[in-house]
């Protein structure tokens, strides 16, 4: 509760700060360890060559990413979660769960990249005079990723476990090992490019090994041997949680791969030549992820107000946030506008020199490929805000249309274009891809959000909870009844009945009025969780942030209920929540669709096919529901301890649930 009322009440620029500096601070180390190195090649006898070397692997890198962060981010989001539910159990399998599959992608994708090396690196765009120096720095690399894929996820486990200091100081070691090895390897021991990368990987190596021994003795869980056999449950909920980080850093790989071949294919045909465009490319990219990290790093400081603040209907405070971050957005990506169309010589610069044609290239690509990129902020930041709030159409749409829907074609049909115009000049048409790419994006993102501001907090709901308590009633310790039922089946009326005839107590909308009561979010906002999920992009609402704060609230509120005696509890997947408890009786309600849909229209007027159309929807949202909760199937029968269909009658089905017990209870 103090932590709920901390987002609900202190100062919005206040809380900005203590969340958002320490994600900025970690984002920019993280950014800083990727270009460390083009700065020390790039001012050593290899020059902007081997910054083109190394330049053609970073989309084989950011798949590593993919599955590192997806695994890790979705892990510590889990272990959080299940420190809400104090749920120990989960916690630790959660941990050697994303440890283990980790461990066995990163083996994959060693195999892979030792064997196809040459091929890959030249498929991306190696050229005759690189190609030697991308295999070598790019071998040495890959041959480190179980390190560096085992450093990033239990990085990010240890940060969720509590401990941020301890995970800054890993990826801390790694960096500053890797700043003083680079010049040492590079220009003291002559090794070239291969330098470069024994700097990196041994950086991350240590990293790897720092993160390991926290494990020894973490806060919130304990390792056991049988933690590091997957658990197919829980992995499915760290990749729900972790799915969102790996869509946005394949759509990178996918932009990557086609502006490296674009860059070859059309810089072959200008008079700069195929290496120069991918030298300058693998420079700009790291300065743009620096700047989208700031803002990134403002808008994760944001997540947990944004979520908090909509769950609990402070719609206000929503706004406020937004417009403050917006304006921090803006602002940063100003200022970096500014220095791209003034001084860009003095960011290419640090990168070491080059010729005249490098320069010109240099400065073009800085003053038209990143002239916008203060509406790529915003970009950015819409992306992650959706996803807090639970819009996770919005979230895809947002996070899709730059670099999938718009920059890919136009990369590959803009040069052409050129090319075919004036021969030579097709690398330009690469150059105003982007900030063709930013104008279409913010105009979507602008039509996605106008609109939603406006209809925020001006819906008009009904609520159906009001009048439930939002008190836990007392109750003999003894059996406790979870129901799972088809829409149509009349399982609630089931329910209530056999909670009078047992004479304990029943719980439906009441669970949802003490979660809402006890976590300081709506009532509308949690009924609505498993009714509210979409048909499509199902993971992804469910592992939004502010539908996850909710999710946890009920949880633990459905083990509240549990601790204080013999109850009934219906829906919102309690058999599994309460699964380690003694003394479960979980029942599913079934019945033929023909009298489902008789039932739905007795009770709601509907016609025969809004019926039918209610019951699918219905359905699918409690099944999806379900299985982002369990990682199981909702009409599994091998989940419940009695399947009954209720087309036998309502008053026949209670009795028969009712000798059920009563036989169960004698044997």
């Amino acid at each position: 509760m103090e932590n709920n009322t901390l987002l609900g009440e202190e100062k919005i620029s206040k809380l900005l700060l203590k969340f958002s500096v320490p994600c900025i601070t970690a984002l920019l180390i993280s950014a800083f360890y990727n270009i460390v190195d083009q700065i020390f090649i790039g001012n050593s006898e290899l020059g902007y060559l081997g910054n083109a070397a190394t330049g053609v692997s970073f989309p084989i890198i950011c798949i590593a990413n993919a599955f590192a962060w997806c695994v890790g981010d979705g892990a510590a989001a889990y272990l959080s979660i299940c420190a809400g539910r104090n749920d120990s159990d989960s916690s630790h399998k959660c941990v050697g769960t994303g440890i283990t599959v980790s461990f066995i992608i990163s083996i994959i994708l060693t195999v892979f990249c030792l064997a196809f090396g040459a091929p890959l690196m030249s498929t991306f765009g190696a050229s005759s005079q690189t190609l030697s120096m991308a295999v070598e720095y790019f071998r040495i690399i890959a041959a480190f990723f179980p390190f560096y894929l085992l450093f990033n996820v239990m990085n990010s486990m240890i940060r969720a476990d509590g401990n941020p200091a301890y995970a800054m100081i890993a990826i801390l070691t790694g960096a500053i090992t890797n700043i003083i090895l680079d010049p040492v390897f590079i220009f003291v021991l002559k090794w070239g490019i291969a330098g470069a990368a024994w700097a990196t990987a041994i950086g991350q190596f240590l990293s790897f090994v720092i993160c390991a021994l926290y494990f020894i003795k973490p806060k919130t869980f304990k390792l056991k041997k049988k933690s590091f056999i997957p658990d197919k449950a829980i992995l499915h909920n760290i990749v729900k949680l972790g799915i969102s980080t790996f869509v946005t850093q394949i759509s990178i790989v996918v932009m990557s791969l086609v502006c490296n071949l674009m860059l070859y294919k059309y810089g072959e045909l200008s008079k700069y030549g195929p290496d120069i465009p991918i030298s300058v490319f693998s420079i700009q990219t790291k300065v743009y992820t620096i700047i989208c990290n700031i803002v990134v790093g403002i808008v994760l400081g944001g997540q947990p107000i944004f979520g908090y603040n909509y769950g609990a209907k402070k719609y206000d405070r929503v706004r406020e946030a937004y417009k403050l971050i917006v304006k921090y957005s803006i602002i940063i990506g100003v200022v970096a506008t500014l220095i791209f169309q003034l001084y860009p010589q003095v960011i290419i610069n640090i990168f070491g020199s080059g010729n005249d044609l490098y320069m010109e290239f240099a400065t073009d690509t800085f003053r038209i490929y990143l002239s916008l990129i203060s509406v790529t902020c915003i970009i950015k930041m819409s992306v992650i805000f959706f996803q807090s709030i639970g819009k996770s159409i919005h979230a895809a749409l947002s996070s899709l249309i730059r670099d999938i829907v718009c920059f890919t074609p136009l990369a590959i049909i803009l040069p052409y274009i050129f090319e075919n115009k004036q021969a030579g000049t097709g690398i330009n048409g690469l150059l105003i891809a982007a900030p063709i790419s930013d104008i279409i994006a913010i105009i979507v993102i602008v039509i996605l959000t106008v609109p939603f501001f406006k209809k925020l907090g001006k819906e008009k709901t009904t609520s159906t909870i009001d009048n439930f308590s939002s008190d836990i009633q007392k109750s003999e310790k003894g059996v406790i009844i979870t129901i799972s039922r088809e829409h149509g089946t009349a399982g609630k009326q089931v329910g209530k009945l056999l909670a009078n005839k047992l004479n304990i107590p029943f719980y439906y909308k009441e669970m949802i009025a003490i979660a809402a009561n006890e976590s300081g979010l709506d009532k509308n906002f949690i009924s609505n969780l498993n009714t509210n999920s979409p048909s499509i992009l199902k993971d992804l609402y469910l592992g939004t942030n502010a539908v996850q704060q909710a999710v946890v609230a009920q949880e633990k509120t459905i083990r509240k209920i549990a601790d204080n005696g013999s109850c009934i509890i219906v829906g919102r997947a309690a058999d599994y929540i309460l699964r380690d408890y003694d003394n479960v009786i979980n029942l599913f309600i079934y019945a033929p669709k023909e009298y489902r849909i008789k039932k739905v229209m007795e009770m709601y007027g509907d016609t025969s096919e809004q019926a039918a159309n209610n019951i699918k929807h219905s359905d699918e949202a409690r099944a999806a529901y379900y299985t982002n909760i369990s990682g199981k199937n909702w009409h599994d029968m091998h989940n419940y301890d009695l399947c009954i269909d209720s087309s036998i009658g309502t008053e026949n089905t209670v009795n028969l649930i009712f000798d059920f017990l009563k036989n169960r209870k004698d044997k």
